[in-house]
């Protein structure tokens, strides 16, 4: 039997985000005129059962999936599902809390918007999809979906399949990857083109923006990772991988206030770390023999995740790359995305196998030296215990 924060819903799932709380608390339909108006027509016993109401909605945690079987007759629908975690329970909803079919599209890849507009989707076989948020979805469950938008989406529609699309930080540029080699980065939302390179890799597989939004990381099926300065529209650097395996993911991570740093992580299961002045690798460190499908940095720059193709899940100390925790076979089929929660407490993974789980962070204790301080003076007292017996005996 599954634990409760593991549950498998029907369709296999390719990316995930976390739905801001400031969706799930506020409702942009309901003026204040409105609220007031409610609040005096209705009687006390109905203002306890809405507010115990929207207490249950607000508590805990939702989220977006994207998924399903693609074209052709499998039965496997393709769509976008929302589902609730409570925390306290440490527990996923059994059934999506929120649904909407793309038809015989699959959405592959996407991006939420930082400041909660919408969220971006990379469609199968081609082109990109915006979906807005729908506020008149009210249920007892959730208090908002997801529409189809009539956005167009200029530089997108009719392109080969985009294999990673990302925000900046501040929502004002969207980078998107394609399985052609094309890196392209938009202005949000008028999507004026800022960067066009039509032969970045031989296959554009993941791409991340740095905490200051001035940089934007590009990795390939093969060959070395590219960083790209985006006020300029150039390429700043080209990164190589000496232990020759081909980099899967990449992700910037900021380490304290003026300093951040890079990872990327390989098919040999590494994790490789480079100084973002220098350029300058500063650390390499084998996480897992196994390859890593799957990356993601918390939002405090604690720690870091790794998924396998095996469908384990591991998270590690950003501080000195040690491994936290093991989660070995957490999902059956490969780990296809990661997420941490925005507070980092909580790291969200999915799978091919329409899996998806909540694990919660716990960060441990560093008692290493400690055990050691015990061990030694264990030994130095039974040192000069020793000691003692051979005085007496002389």
């Amino acid at each position: 039997m599954d634990p409760p924060n593991l549950k498998k819903y029907g369709v296999p799932i390719y990316s995930l985000a976390w739905i801001p709380q400031n969706l799930i608390k506020s409702n942009p339909n309901q003026t204040a005129d409105d609220s007031s108006d409610a609040d005096h027509n209705s009687p006390p016993e109905t203002k306890a059962e809405e507010e115990t109401v929207t207490e249950k909605l607000d508590a805990g945690n939702y989220l977006v999936f994207a998924g399903g079987g693609g074209e052709g007759h499998s039965g496997i629908p393709n769509s976008l599902l929302i589902t609730h975690f409570d925390v306290a329970s440490n527990s996923l909803s059994d059934q999506p809390v929120g649904k909407l079919g793309t038809n015989s599209e699959l959405p592959y890849r996407m991006a939420l918007h930082p400041n909660g507009d919408g969220l971006i989707c990379a469609m199968m076989p081609k082109s990109c999809r915006w979906f807005d948020w729908d506020h008149n979805k009210v249920s007892e469950n959730l208090k908002l979906g997801l529409q189809k938008s009539e956005t167009v989406l200029t530089g997108l529609e009719d392109v080969e399949l985009q294999l990673a699309l990302a925000f900046n930080n501040d929502g004002t540029a969207l980078a998107a990857g394609g399985e052609d080699g094309n890196l392209r980065v938009f202005k949000w939302p008028s999507m004026e083109i800022i960067l066009n390179e039509t032969k970045a890799h031989s296959t554009v597989k993941d791409l991340h923006f740095s905490s200051d939004d001035k940089l934007l990381v590009s990795l390939g099926g093969a060959g070395p990772s590219r960083v790209w300065d985006i006020s300029s529209s150039k390429l700043l650097t080209t990164l190589s991988n000496e232990n020759r395996d081909n980099f899967s993911c990449c992700r910037f991570s900021q380490v304290n206030d003026r300093a951040q740093v890079l990872y990327i992580a390989d098919n040999g299961g590494s994790i490789l770390t480079w100084n973002t002045q220098t350029w300058k690798r500063i650390n390499s460190k084998r996480i897992i023999r196994d390859a890593i499908s799957a990356l993601n940095v918390s939002a405090d720059g604690k720690f870091l995740a790794c998924g396998t193709p095996s469908g384990d899940i591991i998270t590690v100390s950003s501080k000195n790359m040690q491994i936290q925790t093991i989660i070995k076979k957490a999902h059956l089929g490969i780990v296809t995305a990661l997420a941490f929660s925005p507070d980092s407490r909580a790291l969200a993974s999915v799978s091919m196998d329409s899996s998806a789980r909540v694990t919660l962070i716990e960060e441990k204790k560093n008692g290493g030296l400690s055990l050691w301080i015990a061990l030694f003076i264990l030994l130095l007292s039974v040192a000069v215990y020793f000691q003692k017996i051979k005085g007496i005996e002389k």
